[in-house]
């Protein structure tokens, strides 16, 4: 005779009575599919704990990552777009803004905020790749500059964190003017003496690239960021040729001399403190 006897055949549970599993208790990795809890991802900052893959994050991540104990002072924070040129598409961009607004709770692709770093007091500006895919429209740009105009008569050093496809196409040549006017103001903060770190994370590229993202006194990113121009398919379709492996990736951008260092999310705050530290001497 067994340990155990089934004295009733069959599943005995109801339909009703079954409990599913709630979502959002476990994450997956994009690239090496290892999962672990939601909880035990966000521990580790969105970052895989098997292969490193960063996911993507936005604005209100990084500025829990980077302000010191989440605590900062938001900008110009009722700045948002409007549609000067009647744009439309498959949509009227003014309704596409309304719809991007509700699904994410942000006004646009950019929030700007001051804070201390590990003590240092800092002016960030961060993106959201979730709101019309990071693009840079007018509010983008204007909200960039100002966060400069801020840094430059505080004296505080300036960060920007890039995530962006490049210009707003709904907002043509004005999406156009803010790589000069956001590269600008940078000079001015040049000229003042104070320090811009740019970190270019997944992905970084068009008129972001063009401006902001590659004009820090230090260039940094994010493991395996692509960073570019065009997309590596738009190239490759126009020069005809196969692209080296790791093409547009930071490591391949880093060997090139185009990014000074690559950082682990992970290390990011206390690799910032460390190089404002250094420029201070």
């Amino acid at each position: 005779m067994g340990w155990f006897t089934r004295r009733k055949e069959g599943i005995t549970t109801s339909t009703d009575e079954k409990k599913e599993t709630p979502d959002g208790l476990w994450s997956k990795c994009p690239k090496c599919k290892n999962i672990v809890t939601t909880e035990e991802y966000k521990q580790n900052l969105f970052c895989c704990n098997t292969c490193n893959y960063h996911s993507r994050i936005g604005s209100a991540d990084y500025f829990e990552i980077l302000f010191d104990n989440n605590k900062f002072t938001e900008l110009d924070t009722n700045m948002t777009p409007e549609d000067p040129l009647n744009f439309k598409d498959s949509k009227e961009y003014a309704d596409r803004i309304k719809t991007m607004q509700q699904a994410t709770g942000l006004k646009d692709a950019v929030r700007t905020a001051y804070g201390k770093l590990k003590g240092e007091r800092v002016v960030i500006a961060a993106m959201d790749f979730s709101f019309i895919g990071g693009s840079m429209g007018s509010v983008v740009g204007e909200k960039i500059a100002r966060a400069i105009d801020y840094a430059r008569e505080n004296k505080r050093p300036m960060i920007i964190i890039s995530k962006s496809g490049g210009a707003r196409m709904q907002e043509a040549a004005i999406s156009l003017m803010q790589l000069v006017k956001t590269s600008s103001k940078l000079a001015q903060l040049s000229k003042a003496g104070l320090p811009y770190i740019s970190l270019c994370t997944d992905p970084t590229f068009g008129g972001a690239t063009a401006s902001f993202s590659m004009l820090g006194d230090m260039n940094i990113a994010e493991p395996n960021a692509l960073i570019g121009f065009a997309g590596p398919r738009v190239v490759k379709e126009t020069i005809g040729k196969d692209l080296p492996e790791g093409f547009q990736t930071a490591e391949f951008l880093q060997e090139h001399g185009f990014i000074d260092f690559i950082v682990n999310r992970k290390d990011l705050k206390e690799k910032l403190a460390q190089l404002f530290r250094i420029i201070k001497k």
